[in-house]
């Protein structure tokens, strides 16, 4: 136990002191009531390398190492969603060793154009999205996701097409459009009930 002690383990003066500003800014964040507004906030401060156009950021925390998320237009990420560009195992085998021996892992992550994550998925260090690509709500990204196709999973893999999800949100949409907010209420319960007798 006596290796812990090494004061090359402790965490920084300097460094506390950044993470009580980062929480304070953190709670700001959480407290902007819209995704377009958070978009906007995370412009303004220069929190990711890139931010494209035409984004909706509905999720109310941003990553640590967001310099290393660029996110290009036309993309929708759902609530819950998290970023990860770096994992703590060296804490692990610095403890190990007693002294610090390892550097933080880290890597990028890239979001291309036309993409949309669904709530509470996660993706890891080191991958790429899309173009044209949909990750389904809960799911694990660990490695990139090929152009055009919609993945899902723990760890998330192919498990469609997005122009043949674009072609049924299409059918769906010519269905609904110009139906008043009771009538599509109606249809909603009448399709569940078509799949759910």
């Amino acid at each position: 136990m006596s290796g812990y002690n090494d004061k090359s383990l402790e965490v920084s003066a300097s460094y506390r002191k950044k993470a009580r500003f980062q929480f304070l800014e953190r709670i700001r964040f959480f407290l902007i009531p819209t995704a377009q507004k958070r978009v906007e906030w995370l412009r303004k401060k220069k929190k990711f390398a890139m931010l494209g156009e035409h984004v909706h950021y509905q999720p109310r925390k941003y990553p640590t190492d967001g310099a290393r998320l660029k996110i290009h237009n036309n993309v929708a990420i759902a609530a819950d969603v998290e970023f990860t560009m770096h994992d703590v195992i060296h804490w692990v085998f610095d403890g190990m060793e007693g002294k610090r021996s390892f550097v933080e892992y880290r890597s990028c992550i890239e979001i291309h154009d036309n993409v949309f994550i669904g709530a509470g998925s996660r993706i890891l260090p080191n991958v790429s999205i899309g173009p044209n690509a949909i990750v389904a709500a809960g799911s694990i990204v660990n490695k990139d996701v090929p152009p055009g196709t919609i993945v899902g999973g723990v760890p998330a893999r192919v498990i469609g097409s997005f122009d043949d999800f674009m072609d049924k949100r299409r059918a769906y949409s010519e269905e609904y459009r110009g139906l008043k907010k009771g009538e599509r209420l109606q249809r909603d319960w009448e399709r569940f009930y078509q799949t759910h007798p």
